[in-house]
Parts: structure tokens; sequence; C-alpha cells
């Protein structure tokens, strides 16, 4: 008896554990930036293999920073080469910050995280492999206080 009731927790712990596991989610990744500056001869890229041309995605950016990051907003330019090798190129910006001055990201200590939508009706129009790659566009040669940058995409339930 004791045996099997030690199969039925196991069984539902593990029934339990992999319900927690957010099978939306088919892409989340970030890169770090060295010592908090990123040059804006950097590029981070992202490389996302997409199946399903029928779903739509939520886009994030996500995007980590100090406290003692000096504005208010960060621009970006966002370059996407498709499965097929065409690009686009897209100026973004992101506001982190409200116009009080208090950061909208989540954190504490000297630390911020955002998680921004880009897009919440992406529709990936090819299969295959899509290449995101990050410049950053502040007016700063080297940009401090950018501590991680990433993408994530989560299909929307319709």
């Amino acid at each position: 008896m004791k045996k099997i009731l030690k199969y039925i927790l196991i069984l539902l712990t593990t029934i339990s554990v992999s319900s927690c596991v957010d099978n939306s989610i088919i892409f989340d990744e970030s890169v770090i930036i060295s010592k908090s500056t990123w040059n804006q001869d950097d590029l981070p890229y992202f490389d996302v293999n997409v199946d399903d041309t029928t779903s739509s995605y939520a886009f994030y950016l996500n995007l980590r920073h100090l406290e003692n990051y000096r504005y208010s907003n960060f621009y970006m330019f966002l370059h996407t080469t498709f499965p097929n090798g065409s690009q686009t190129h897209d100026t973004i910006e992101c506001i982190l910050a409200y116009p009080d001055g208090r950061w909208i990201g989540k954190g504490s200590g000297s630390m911020r995280t955002s998680k921004i939508l880009l897009n919440n009706n992406l529709q990936f129009p090819l299969k295959g492999n899509y290449h995101f790659e990050i410049e950053q566009a502040m007016r700063d040669a080297e940009l401090k206080g950018i501590t991680d940058i990433g993408v994530r995409f989560e299909k929307v339930e319709n």
C-alpha cells in the first residue's frame, strides 16, 4: 500500500510541475551587456526558428538596466532577416520611466527589469529561421547602464 501511495504521489507531483510550464512561450533569450556598457558597434542577435505561420504571437523586448541609467527611454534599431533573406529595419522607442522619474520596470536595489510589448499580434509569414539584431540607437557611442537585452515570443490564444 505504501508503494502505491508513493507512486501516486510521484505521479501527482509530476503532473503538477508539468502543468506549471508555460507552453505559450516559443522563445525567450537575453544577452548580457559586458560591464553594463553597450558599444554602438555591438549588435546582440537572436535566431528564432518558426514552424507555425498560422498563429499570432506577442513580441516582447526584455531589457534590464541599472537605476543610474541616465535616460528615461531607450531607442533601438531592430534589424530582422527573414528565412528567404529579405530584411526589415525598424526604429523603436521604449519608455523606461514615468514622467515623474519613477522607473516603470520591476526590481529592487539598483536593477530594473522591463518586459516591453512591441507587437501583440505578430504573424510570421514564412517558416524557418528569423534573425533579429538589436542596435542601440542612443546618441552615446558607449551607452552605460544597460545590463541585458533580449527578445521573447509568446503564442497568443485566440
